[in-house]
């Protein structure tokens, strides 16, 4: 198992923790809404790639500290580097967390999201190109780019273009917010599973991974033991 990753400078904003055959991944900035900084996605970034060339690790799951899966990159912080100029830094950033979103998107082992809360931007982009993600009844999605005049990106013309409809631009236009069952109707997410359920099912993966090998298929048959039925609500463009 490759070795705990921890940044001194930002009080571990990426927590590690190895179980058995499977490394938990935990965003650890709850007060910021886990939102994305350089030094998040460089500590993620070195981690996966260790892990992929470990044996010892057979499947990855990341989830965030409270209420808040990921609201995006820390856009607080690249807007104070372009008012110093520093437009580097901004390069930089961007072109670690790109860097890592495809890592995610072409991943040799299994990566579980638990998405509990809000995804956003960067969050998205982070979560919504790897094969299982799991949202809750506690889900919030969007892409909220356009309201300060950015573009939707973290490969979101990859996994908006493929939703029914022309449901992707509207959601990418307009910076709509959709609930996790509606994610679940529209494909954005391939499971749903009531927030109370989520640890019971983190740790069904642990322990069954620890003694089986790992497969795709084993992992759904797992996580199918703990879905549940959302029931979209009244007016839903989806609802059929």
């Amino acid at each position: 198992m490759a070795s705990n990753v921890t940044s001194d400078r930002d009080l571990n904003q990426v927590l590690f923790e190895a179980a058995s055959c499977v490394l938990k991944v935990t965003l650890n900035r709850p007060r910021q809404l886990n939102c994305l900084t350089f030094d998040m996605i460089a500590q993620l970034l070195r981690t996966f790639e260790e892990c992929e060339q470990d044996p010892q690790v057979r499947l990855v799951i990341v989830k965030g500290k409270g209420k808040t899966f990921c609201a995006g990159g820390d856009v607080v912080r690249l807007i104070k580097f372009m008012l110093k100029g520093d437009f580097p830094s901004v390069v930089d950033f961007y072109r670690k967390q790109l860097t890592f979103d495809y890592l995610v998107a072409t991943y040799k082992n299994p990566v579980v999201f638990l998405i509990n809360g809000a995804v956003m931007g960067g969050g998205a982009g982070l979560s919504m190109n790897a094969k299982f993600r799991i949202v809750t009844e506690n889900t919030v999605f969007a892409m909220p780019e356009a309201s300060f005049g950015h573009h939707p990106d973290v490969g979101a013309s990859y996994f908006l273009s493929r939703l029914p409809g022309h449901f992707g631009e509207y959601l990418g236009l307009t910076g709509a917010k959709i609930n996790g069952a509606e994610m679940l109707a529209c494909g954005l997410a391939t499971h749903f599973v009531y927030s109370k359920d989520i640890e019971s099912m983190e740790d069904a993966l642990c322990e069954a991974l620890s003694s089986k090998s790992v497969h795709e298929s084993n992992i759904s048959r797992i996580i199918k033991e703990f879905v549940g039925n959302p029931v979209l609500k009244e007016g839903c463009g989806l609802k059929r």
